[in-house]
């Protein structure tokens, strides 16, 4: 592959990826030798797993220690379904209520409806869940986990506020 061609396809991985494998990766770029349709495939490959390491980085094995470190922001481990998963069912929660009280109003109904059941086993269903996440980062990243979890406070209060102030 040319060397001009090899060094813009490295400028598609982040910066920690590009300062720690960039030199040898160039390298092996550069020698491997083949026709235009193995070049092409060699730079979409390239291009793929770039986009990849963009948005799902590979964890980073600490050099001698044999350990693999855990997410380092609050974005990367917000990204862990055991954090993702109760922001979204708040989140839904919220919209299916907004969308009832848009459609219906506050109208008292005999029975709570199907709305208050959804709304109960979306905002009952993410306790465990919650639960996993606090004891398994709590304890591996206290500041970065703290923070996830007032993320997933916030978005359930933002749930139950409207119940609360609507008295439904």
């Amino acid at each position: 592959m040319k060397p001009r061609l090899a060094h813009l396809l490295l400028q598609l991985y982040p910066r920690a990826w590009r300062e720690r494998y960039g030199e040898e990766f160039e390298a092996l770029l550069q020698a491997e030798r083949g026709g235009m349709r193995n070049e092409l495939g060699a730079v979409l490959n390239v291009a793929g797993a770039a986009l990849k390491e963009r948005f799902s980085p590979a964890p980073v094995v600490a050099r001698g220690l044999g350990t693999v470190a855990g997410p380092t922001s609050v974005l990367a481990l917000a990204r862990m379904p055991s954090a993702f998963l109760p922001l979204a069912m708040s989140l839904t929660a919220s919209a299916v209520l907004a969308g009832h009280l848009l459609l219906f109003g506050i109208a008292r109904e005999a029975d709570e409806g199907a709305t208050a059941h959804i709304w109960q086993i979306l905002m009952g269903g993410q306790i465990p869940i919650l639960a996993v996440f606090a004891i398994k980062w709590l304890r591996r990243e206290p500041k970065l986990a703290a923070k996830v979890l007032l993320l997933q406070v916030g978005a359930a209060l933002i749930s139950v506020t409207p119940v609360f102030l609507l008295n439904l």
